[in-house]
């Protein structure tokens, strides 16, 4: 069987883009939709997708629960409702691309150092409490160390 190669490679000095079979790429970052970042059989999409899947309920609260404003208020933030919807804004961009495999190395480091950020805020608001389950800032950690091992593997 004959496998046809159609790679046009760009001659602008310093722009890395080339036409693989009439569809456009950037080197390095696929510009095409693909089927793959959903194959549920490799467990790095499922990582990837629950990474990005577990800030929608985080985004949830900060509109519908009013006590979420009370905990930006808490961690000290100021002003807390600029800091809480700038914080909605970036994990609706973190949601969006995790889920959709868009820029998956950066926008999951971003995701880490975002999450870290949070665990530092629990642990201020909770007296350095570390079990989840009672408020502890145990879930943003690890969430942080998933969206970090998500951005090294890319």
């Amino acid at each position: 069987m004959r496998t046809e190669r159609c790679v046009v490679r760009s001659r602008v000095p310093g722009l890395a883009f080339e036409w693989r079979c009439g569809r456009p790429h950037v080197l390095g970052q696929s510009m095409a939709f693909d089927f793959g970042s959903f194959n549920l059989t490799d467990e790095f999409n499922i990582l990837r997708i629950i990474c990005g899947a577990f800030f929608i309920p985080h985004l949830y609260a900060k509109f519908f629960v009013p006590e979420a404003l009370g905990f930006f208020v808490a961690a000290g933030f100021k002003p807390p409702r600029v800091w809480m919807y700038l914080a909605c804004a970036v994990e609706t961009a973190l949601a969006i691309a995790l889920i959709g495999d868009f820029y998956t190395r950066p926008l999951a480091a971003v995701a880490a150092v975002h999450l870290l950020v949070a665990s530092a805020a629990v642990w201020r608001v909770t007296g350095g409490k570390w079990l989840w389950n009672i408020g502890g800032y145990e879930y943003c950690l690890f969430w942080a160390i998933c969206c970090a091992v998500v951005a090294m593997h890319g």
